[in-house]
């Protein structure tokens, strides 16, 4: 089976099931695409059971060899981040620096110990293999909260203005740090030895760097569009913007993540749009939700069709729980001081659940698993990686909105933001 053909089945296999979910259950996209490719994976490995199907056999081949971190990491990420920052309030972001920074960066960290060292336990007390290094190793992978599961779930929740703008911050920039903590403990884990002062050197350049060159890249883009009045033009501009700023960090060893999230956050600001047209405003607004959407469709429909090349035994079943249980309890441990600060200052009684619920894991964690090179571990991080993954998006992305509409329901004397002339006051938090 050839890779276009592939893609076609997949792409077949989307819209049926968006279709069918549209017209019966009416989930959301990102859970049913999730469950279409679950029921996918499951019902080839049921048919490869069967003779003489050897079509059967070639679509499972065709998917084992699929490089599904090839292409979250390198080809969809860029485009999905940069559709996301585009849709954030920009404005409401830069009043919350110190919340937003200090989970994205210190969150990531503290989160990679607890996870790390309780897996290691555990692991310990089943039986199994895993050494305190490579637990660590799953603490970095599954400690970002996932950007793509995030906004996504955040189109659904009815919460204030201040909580929906540190999720979303957290989850567009926590990824890069993310990305530089889990190869920092890869390299340990595989016996190098990383210098810790070497790894903050890192985080510091390559976020930086990325989010000057994404921030400068947009500043060029927007001086472009202001120049001509052709909504075709404009909306090829902000493509190559979203393509170039993430090729090019790749290529200078700078985050492509965090260059995405800049130079989207800054097309999608106030100044940006009033530099276009009407007519340009909306064709571009309308381009970049419906490339949101669809890579969204897509990029969980492979999430759930990596169910084929994870293998989870019986017992390792334990494992996969308590790394659950405890992805959920560091959560709770790094961001419930921010809930309790919230509540004190802002009267949001809801924020410490809305925290811990609202930070989903999903497709970036499993692609960080696979990408680890092949150890006798591999197959026991992956697969408590994807357990951990399934469970965030399918049972947290379908109650966080009911979660989010209860706790609503529950505050009578729900902040709102102050009206002081159409600015609110700024806020470190």
């Amino acid at each position: 089976m050839t890779l276009f053909q592939l893609a076609a089945l997949f792409l077949c296999l989307v819209a049926a099931g968006g279709w069918l979910n549209a017209r019966t259950l009416r989930l959301p996209h990102g859970v049913a695409m999730l469950l279409v490719g679950v029921a996918g994976a499951l019902a080839l490995a049921a048919l490869r059971q069967l003779p003489g199907l050897s079509g059967v056999a070639a679509i499972t081949s065709a998917v084992a060899r699929f490089d599904f971190a090839q292409t979250v990491l390198g080809y969809l990420l860029g485009f999905l981040l940069f559709a996301g920052a585009m849709q954030v309030d920009f404005s409401e972001l830069r009043r919350r620096p110190l919340s937003v920074w200090t989970l994205a960066t210190v969150g990531v960290a503290v989160s990679t110990g607890l996870v790390g060292a309780g897996v290691w336990l555990a692991a310990h007390a089943l039986g199994l293999g895993l050494s305190l290094p490579w637990a660590l190793v799953f603490g970095a992978l599954i400690s970002p909260t996932d950007p793509v599961a995030v906004l996504a779930t955040l189109k659904r929740g009815e919460i204030s203005k201040s909580l929906r703008a540190v999720l979303q911050g957290e989850a567009l920039f926590n990824d890069g740090v993310g990305i530089v903590v889990f190869a920092a403990c890869l390299a340990l884990a595989s016996g190098m030895e990383p210098s810790p002062s070497r790894a903050l050197f890192r985080v510091v350049l390559e976020a930086g760097g990325g989010l000057a060159l994404g921030s400068l890249a947009a500043l060029a883009a927007i001086a472009a569009i202001r120049a001509v009045d052709d909504y075709v033009v404009e909306v090829s501009l902000s493509l190559a913007l979203a393509a170039g700023v993430y090729a090019g960090a790749q290529a200078l060893h700078l985050s492509g993540p965090i260059a995405a999230v800049g130079a989207g956050l800054l097309l999608g600001d106030a100044p940006a749009r009033a530099a276009m047209s009407a007519e340009a405003r909306e064709h571009l607004t309308h381009f970049w939700a419906l490339i949101d959407e669809l890579l969204n469709a897509v990029l969980f429909f492979l999430l759930g069709l990596q169910l084929l090349v994870v293998q989870l035994q019986v017992k390792e079943a334990g494992l996969a729980a308590a790394a659950i249980a405890l992805t959920l309890l560091a959560r709770a441990v790094v961001v419930l001081p921010w809930g309790a600060y919230f509540h004190a200052k802002h009267a949001e009684r809801g924020a410490g659940p809305i925290l811990v619920w609202g930070g989903l894991h999903g497709a970036l964690s499993v692609a960080l698993a696979l990408s680890i090179p092949a150890r006798p571990e591999r197959g026991l991080i992956l697969a408590i990686t994807y357990a951990t993954a399934v469970f965030s998006v399918a049972v947290q992305g379908l109650t966080f909105a009911p979660l989010a509409r209860r706790l609503a329901a529950s505050m009578p004397n729900r902040s709102r933001a102050p009206d002081s002339g159409g600015k609110a006051p700024r806020s470190l938090s």
